[in-house]
């Protein structure tokens, strides 16, 4: 079946081809990283951002939709990364007092010590990236663009 695009507005030669290649970078990043911290850790990059999310909530917790939403992924997907970290005991489950179907996830005393070592060797292997080396004014450009993104979707 043929897909009829809107004529409102004309695609950039350049876009697609740039899109692709911001996307292909984004995920080789994110290879290298979770390479990284699998090696040395034991656990992935999206756990690590599960780790650090829930690090930045406190003592109650967040649901699991909620921590969904913080870090980009599916709830289906946060429940299936939270139980292996569960059993090592880097994060507990409790059931919320205001609604007994859902539970809180929250980080462990090991789960913050993991994370912090994590933390040490995640920044140890971006100080070798590029985006390390821009001036402040390159920096605060980029994220703005990025920062487009988001008002866009």
């Amino acid at each position: 079946m043929y897909y009829a695009r809107m004529k409102t507005l004309e695609l950039a030669p350049h876009t697609e081809s740039t899109v692709l290649r911001f996307l292909e970078t984004a995920s080789a990043l994110e290879r290298r990283l979770d390479r990284v911290l699998s090696c040395t850790k034991g656990v992935s990059f999206s756990e690590y951002r599960l780790l650090k999310t829930l690090s930045q909530v406190g003592p109650t917790g967040f649901s699991r939709i909620d921590l969904a939403n913080g870090v980009g992924l599916t709830a289906s997907a946060v429940t299936r990364a939270l139980k292996p970290l569960e059993k090592l005991g880097l994060v507990a489950t409790e059931r919320s007092e205001r609604d007994a179907r859902q539970s809180l996830a929250v980080i462990t005393p090991a789960g913050r010590v993991l994370l912090e070592d994590a933390g040490n060797i995640l920044r140890d292997n971006l100080c070798g990236l590029p985006v390390n080396a821009l001036s402040s004014q390159k920096i605060a450009e980029f994220e703005t663009r990025l920062g487009e993104f988001d008002h866009k979707f």
